[in-house]
C-alpha cells in the first residue's frame, strides 16, 4: 500500500489534534481528508476537513488559511457553514458542525423505486452550491463523496471549499495575468463538475468509477490526461432511466468537449429530468412557454411585411389563394392554427368537429381581418436572434418545409395534401421553437450529435458516434425536443388528437398496421420527417439511411425505396408553397 493509500499516511500523530479529539476518519483522497472530531472545550461534535499534507512553510500555511477563509465566507443553502478556520500543531483545518448530516460516503445508496430520483436531486443540490461558489471565483478542487453531507430532511451540502489547492502543480508567480486567472478558474470549475459527475456515477452504479474511490485519481486516468472511459454499465443493481443515464454519461464523457462545462448546465439537465420523471412540465417547458408568450412561437420569415400587405389587398380573392400566401410562412401557419384550435374557440365555434388542420378552414373561421391581425402581430425576422442564430433557424425552417412537401408526395389516396403537410410541419414544432428560443442550447445539442475522434487516439482511428438528438437534448435541456413542442401545443389549447399526431413514431419500435385516420396522418408525417432527416447524414451514408426508412414504412404506406428516393427529389425541387406541389402529388 502506498503512502497515499495508507489510512495513517500524513495523518496527525495519535488521536488528538491540539484541542480536538479525533474520533473517526470519514474519508481521504490524495489531497484532503475529513475527520469526525470532538471539541471538549465547547462540548461540540465537529467534522474537520484538512489537507493530506502539512503546508511546507509558514508562508504556505498563511496562503492556505487565506484560501480557506475566502471559501468559508460564502453563504448558500447547499454550502456547509464553516464555524472555524484555523490551525492546530501546524495542521490547518476547516471545522463544520457534525449535526449538518452524514457524509454520502457513509450512507448506502438507496435501492428502492425512487433511488435514481433521490440521487439526481442530491446532485442537483450540490451543483447549485458549486455554481454559487464558481460565480464567486471559488473552486472546490477535490470534490469527494465524503465531502458531501446529507441531512435528515434531504438537504445536501458541500464541505471543503479551497481546502485543496486548485492550481497545485502549476507554476506560480507574483503577478498573474487576469486572463490566466480566468482560465485557471474556468478549468478548476470544469474539474469540479467532472468530479461531481463521477460521484453521481458511483452512486448510480453503487460502486466507484474504475473501482477507485479517490475521484481525483479517476480524473487523472480519463482523457485528456489518460485513456480510461467511464460509462454506466448495463448490469446495475437498479434500473437507471435512459434519460438519466444519458445525463450521467455525458458528465463523464470520454471526449472532454462533450462534457458539461459548468455546474448550472448539469444542474439544469438533472432538474429537467426530475420534473419530467415526476410527470410535471419541466423548467425548460416553463421557460419556453414564457418566451413564446412574450415574443411568439416564431418570427415571420423575410418578406413578412410584403405578405401582410398582399393579404390586405385580397378582399375578393378565394380562400384557397389566401391559404397559399399563408402557407409560405410557418410562423403565420402556427399562429392561425393556434387561434382556431384553442380550447375556448373549439368549445364555442366548432364543438364536435375535431381539430382544424387546414389553413383554408382556419381562414374561413377567422376571416380576412383575423388573418391580417395574425400577420401584423408576428415579430419581424429574425426577432432577437443574431446572424448565426438566424442562419440556424432558417435552415431548420427549410428542413421542416421540405418534410411538409415530402408528406404530400407520400400521402395515400383520399388524404388532403394540406392536412398531411401541416401535420408534418407541426411535428417539427419542437425543433423550430427550441431553435428560436434556445439557440445556444441547440448549438450544444448539435455539437453533441457530431462524431468525434478522441484526443490522443491513433490517426486512423474511427471517430466515435455522436449522441442521438433525443439523448443530446436530455443532456442539455433535461427534456426532449418533441416534448417541448408538445408543451407549447398544450399551452395553445390543442386537443389530444393533435398532441398525439405531433409526436413522431418512435424509431426504436416497428411501424405497425395503421388503423385510424389520425394514425395515418401521424405515420405519413413521421415517414416524411425521417426521410428528410436521412439526408443530414454524410453523403456516402444517405442512400442506406433512406433505404432503411423505406423498409420501415413499406407495409404501412405501400412504398419502396425507389418511391422514397423519387419523392425526396421531387419535394426538394418543388416550389416553396406546399399547396402548389400538393396539386400534383400522387
Amino acid at each position: 500500500m502506498s503512502a497515499a493509500e495508507s489510512p495513517a499516511a500524513h495523518a496527525p500523530a495519535g488521536r488528538k489534534l491540539g484541542r480536538f479529539e479525533l474520533r473517526q476518519l470519514l474519508g481521504r483522497s490524495a489531497q484532503t481528508m475529513a475527520w469526525r472530531a470532538r471539541d471538549p472545550h465547547n462540548e461540540r461534535d465537529l467534522v474537520l476537513v484538512m489537507p493530506r499534507q502539512q503546508p511546507a512553510t509558514p508562508a504556505a500555511l498563511t496562503a492556505w488559511l487565506e484560501r480557506a477563509r475566502r471559501g468559508a465566507r460564502l453563504s448558500h443553502p447547499n454550502l456547509a457553514h464553516a464555524i472555524e478556520v484555523g490551525a492546530q500543531e501546524h495542521w490547518p483545518f476547516v471545522a463544520y458542525d457534525a449535526a449538518i448530516g452524514s457524509a454520502l460516503s457513509e450512507r448506502p445508496a438507496p435501492r428502492d423505486g425512487d433511488a435514481c430520483a433521490d440521487i439526481a436531486q442530491w446532485m442537483a443540490q450540490a451543483l447549485a452550491g458549486l455554481a454559487f461558489a464558481h460565480d464567486a471565483g471559488v473552486a472546490h478542487a477535490d470534490l469527494q463523496p465524503f465531502l458531501l453531507t446529507l441531512s435528515e430532511n434531504g438537504t445536501v451540502r458541500v464541505l471543503g471549499l479551497e481546502v485543496a489547492d486548485a492550481h497545485a502543480g502549476e507554476p506560480h508567480s507574483e503577478i498573474v495575468a487576469a486572463g490566466e486567472t480566468l482560465r485557471q478558474m474556468r478549468d478548476a470549475a470544469e474539474r469540479d463538475v467532472l468530479a461531481l459527475g463521477l460521484v453521481m456515477h458511483g452512486m448510480l452504479a453503487a460502486a466507484p468509477a474504475l473501482e477507485q474511490p479517490d475521484v481525483s485519481r479517476v480524473i487523472a486516468l480519463m482523457p485528456p490526461l489518460g485513456r480510461e472511459s467511464v460509462r454506466l454499465p448495463w448490469d446495475l443493481p437498479r434500473q437507471v432511466p435512459e434519460a438519466l443515464r444519458t445525463i450521467a454519461n455525458r458528465a463523464t464523457d470520454r471526449q472532454p468537449r462533450q462534457r458539461y462545462r459548468n455546474a448550472r448546465t448539469l444542474a439544469r439537465a438533472l432538474e429537467g429530468w426530475l420534473e419530467a420523471d415526476a410527470g410535471q412540465d419541466t423548467d425548460a417547458h416553463a421557460k419556453l412557454i414564457e418566451r413564446v408568450r412574450q415574443i411568439g412561437a416564431l418570427p415571420a420569415l423575410p418578406g413578412g411585411a410584403a405578405r401582410a400587405a398582399r393579404l390586405a389587398l385580397m378582399e375578393r380573392q378565394h380562400t384557397e389563394e389566401m391559404a397559399q400566401v399563408v402557407l409560405r410562412d410557418p410562423a403565420l401557419c402556427f399562429e392561425l392554427l393556434r387561434s382556431v384550435n384553442s380550447a375556448q374557440v373549439r368549445g364555442t365555434q366548432i364543438s364536435g368537429n375535431g381539430p382544424v388542420l387546414t389553413i383554408r378552414r382556419a381562414i374561413a373561421m377567422v376571416g380576412l381581418d383575423g388573418v391580417r391581425r395574425s400577420a401584423n402581430g408576428l415579430r419581424q425576422w429574425p426577432g432577437p436572434l443574431d446572424a448565426a442564430g438566424a442562419r440556424d433557424l432558417e435552415q431548420t425552417i427549410n428542413t421542416a418545409m421540405h418534410a411538409a412537401r415530402m408528406a404530400q408526395w407520400l400521402r395515400p389516396a383520399g388524404y388532403d395534401a394540406e392536412v398531411v403537410s401541416l401535420v408534418a410541419l407541426i411535428q417539427n414544432l419542437g425543433r423550430l421553437v427550441v431553435q428560436y428560443h434556445f439557440a445556444d442550447e441547440m448549438a450544444q445539442v448539435r455539437r453533441l450529435m457530431l462524431p468525434a475522434t478522441l484526443p490522443g487516439a491513433e490517426p486512423d482511428a474511427a471517430p466515435e458516434p455522436g449522441m442521438s438528438e433525443q439523448a443530446a437534448a436530455y443532456a442539455v435541456l433535461g427534456a426532449d425536443i418533441e416534448g417541448m413542442g408538445a408543451a407549447v401545443a398544450r399551452w395553445w389549447g390543442m386537443d389530444e388528437s393533435v398532441l398525439h399526431m405531433i409526436r413522431r413514431l418512435p424509431t426504436n419500435v416497428p411501424v405497425r398496421q395503421v388503423e385510424t385516420d389520425d394514425d395515418m396522418l401521424r405515420t405519413v408525417a413521421s415517414a416524411a420527417n425521417e426521410a428528410v432527416d436521412a439526408l443530414s447524414v454524410p453523403a456516402q451514408q444517405q442512400i442506406a439511411a433512406v433505404n432503411r426508412v423505406a423498409q420501415r414504412y413499406a407495409r404501412a404506406l405501400s412504398i419502396t425505396a425507389r418511391d422514397l428516393q423519387s419523392a425526396l427529389q421531387a419535394s426538394a425541387s418543388a416550389g416553396s408553397t406546399p399547396t402548389d406541389e400538393g396539386e400534383n402529388a400522387t
